[in-house]
């Protein structure tokens, strides 16, 4: 800007609230407790435009000690009306979309500062926000900035960085000290020489490190000089641009009266001898002697700013002017005053061991707190690494060993010949009338699932538990049946609706040869056998299911693979673990009727109503 007599003076108070666009945890949270540091009655952020997103919504975020919910808007103007005492937008848009953004909070009628954080807005789209900003009074501060503070009243975003340098710097109450610079870095740096040879700053502000800032050094010069408040000012400018030319030219016109100490820093680009060097920020590079460092200091000294020699003295020359100013009565040292103890969070309390926490979750199989997840204690790509297959994945996860091959493929079997069973199952069934009637994916499977139990694909534990009690307690297959029959109970893993002797379950066959091949032993499997032969006596359809062949051959598994003690295989078959593998490998086939309606646009199903017996009493 370069008439900097229409800027507003005053861009913050205590009172100043700010929107937010583009939600940012971190840095709302520094601001709130920024606020909360220098005793604020109110939260800074008054509220979040977060494009995308639903209005009417809130994120939660702690002030002080109490936990808030600042409101969501999609639009800057539905922001600005909701909450018209906000002057001040902070956005951290990307580079792509800042100007957009920026653009329509410069037009809106309670906004009176626009800051940018972004860095490499394109040049084009900056000369216009500045020529919008000076049509409308108002300031652009950015892009490329960390922002700016006003100690004790507000601050924007990551400004002055954390909790502590905001305790350390004295940040909390306001000084006598208007500081201005490019850099966002080196202001945090500052703040901290200043707390120490002054009483501090009053206010401060990066203008960002692009070559075509909204607002420069000589803006914010200015701004300090109305400011009574501010008794003196530091400027840290840098090599490339003429801005401190134009800080020279006022002091040299009178326009400003404060004391001003400033260093330009790049000196040492004169030891380069390249036409031209880039220094960090895109406005900081070398080229023309007049833009130099070593021009921009002497052209300031020579105006009557205070310039020191080099960087080093920097600190001692601003110690030195400030001193004079205290001795000559211009300066009452800003009180020493206590600033409100922000409480730590949970997570950095418990970090630095100040408190104990008992948790609500305990987990043995995975963990998922470093680099990638870990499968009882094996890395994800070791997993993948090892080639290891998904029934080795379900022995780490499920029974917290890594079982010998054949006990891996013998469980990927058991996935395979369990996947489905036709669609006129009672699992398939209520999948694919839940898919006709237009359910999502999810509901459709639930719907499956929910029909698993004791009379379908839910006996495998009940199968297991009852065999291998028998067999451990020396029961014979007949007085193991009878008993049951005594008891008015099934036996579970025996019977067919349409498999019978004659028509065995092929299923059956392929993981009983594969046991006979693999397995050290098949006591269970072979009394499960003993058992369908008596109740076959009874009834032709009284065969082996796929149920007990799979519950008699995991418990044989279990025993004889050397991985498990009586015990661990007690516990396993009790926690219901054998009935997860139908669980799991149903849903395979599931999901697959599921997408076989939705692919096929079926209709709503209504069952026939000649298929119903309408019974009267």
């Amino acid at each position: 800007m370069n008439d900097a007599s229409n800027l507003p003076v005053d861009l913050f108070s205590k009172e100043t609230q700010a929107i937010f666009f583009n939600y940012k945890p971190q840095p709302i949270q520094r601001m709130l407790d920024f606020d909360y540091v220098c005793r604020r009655r109110d939260p800074s952020v008054a509220a979040i435009v977060h494009p995308q997103s639903a209005s009417g919504g809130f994120q939660k975020a702690f002030f002080g000690r109490s936990e808030i919910a600042i409101p969501v808007y999609d639009s800057i103007e539905e922001a600005t009306s909701k909450h018209p005492k906000a002057n001040v937008f902070i956005n951290y848009a990307s580079f792509r979309s800042a100007f957009e953004s920026s653009l329509t909070a410069l037009q809106q009628p309670t906004i009176q500062t626009v800051v940018i954080i972004a860095e490499g807005v394109p040049e084009r789209n900056i000369k216009i926000l500045i020529a919008r900003a000076k049509q409308y009074n108002k300031i652009v501060v950015g892009p490329a900035t960390v922002g700016g503070i006003q100690a004790g009243s507000f601050k924007i975003g990551d400004t002055a960085g954390t909790i502590e340098n905001i305790y350390r710097c004295k940040l909390y109450r306001p000084g006598s000290v208007g500081f201005v610079s490019k850099s966002g870095g080196l202001s945090n740096e500052m703040y901290n020489v200043l707390a120490r040879t002054t009483d501090g700053i009053f206010e401060g502000i990066a203008v960002g490190g692009d070559t075509y800032p909204g607002s420069t050094l000589a803006d914010h010069v200015w701004r300090f000089e109305q400011i009574p408040s501010i008794k003196m000012i530091v400027v840290l400018g840098e090599l490339g641009g003429r801005d401190e030319y134009q800080v020279a030219r006022m002091v040299k016109k009178g326009l400003i009266k404060k004391p001003i100490v400033a260093w330009v820093s790049g000196t040492c680009a004169s030891c380069f001898h390249s036409s031209e060097v880039q220094f960090g920020h895109a406005g900081a590079k070398s080229g023309e002697s007049d833009t130099s460092a070593l021009s921009k200091n002497a052209a300031l000294k020579n105006a009557g700013v205070h310039v020191p020699d080099s960087f080093e003295s920097f600190a001692e020359q601003i110690q030195l002017v400030y001193q004079r100013l205290v001795t000559d009565g211009v300066i009452i040292p800003a009180p020493e005053v206590t600033p409100e103890i922000l409480p730590k969070d949970l997570h950095t309390a418990l970090k630095e061991g100040h408190i104990r926490k008992a948790t609500h979750i305990v987990s043995t199989i995975s963990d998922d707190r470093g680099e990638e997840p870990l499968y009882l204690g094996i890395p994800i790509s070791e997993v993948i690494q090892q080639e290891m297959s998904i029934g080795d994945v379900i022995s780490l996860l499920w029974f917290k060993r890594k079982l010998p091959r054949w006990a891996s493929k013998f469980i990927e079997m058991c996935l395979i010949v369990a996947a489905d069973h036709g669609p006129c199952v009672s699992g398939a069934h209520n999948t694919i009338v839940t898919a006709r009637a237009g359910k999502d994916l999810i509901s459709c499977l639930c719907s499956g699932l929910l029909t698993i139990g004791p009379r379908f694909g839910g006996a495998i534990d009940d199968a297991a538990i009852n065999f291998k009690k028998a067999l451990d307690n020396g029961i014979p297959p007949d007085v193991f049946v009878e008993d049951l029959k005594r008891q008015g109970r099934r036996v579970e893993g025996i019977g067919h609706r349409i498999k019978t002797a004659e028509n065995q379950d092929k299923r059956v066959e392929i993981l009983c040869q594969y046991a006979k091949q693999h397995f050290p032993a098949m006591k269970y499997f072979n009394y499960a056998r003993a058992v369908e032969s008596y109740t076959l006596q009874k009834a032709n359809n009284l065969v082996l299911n796929i149920d007990g062949c799979i519950g008699s051959l995991l418990v044989d598994l279990l025993s004889s693979c050397g991985c498990f003690s009586e015990q661990e295989v007690k516990e396993i078959l009790e926690l219901g673990a054998l009935n997860g593998l139908f669980v799991l490998s149903r849903s395979i086939g599931l999901i697959g009727h599921a997408l076989d309606q939705k692919r096929m646009k079926q209709p709503l199903y209504r069952h026939p109503a000649d298929d119903v017996l309408y019974a009267t009493e």
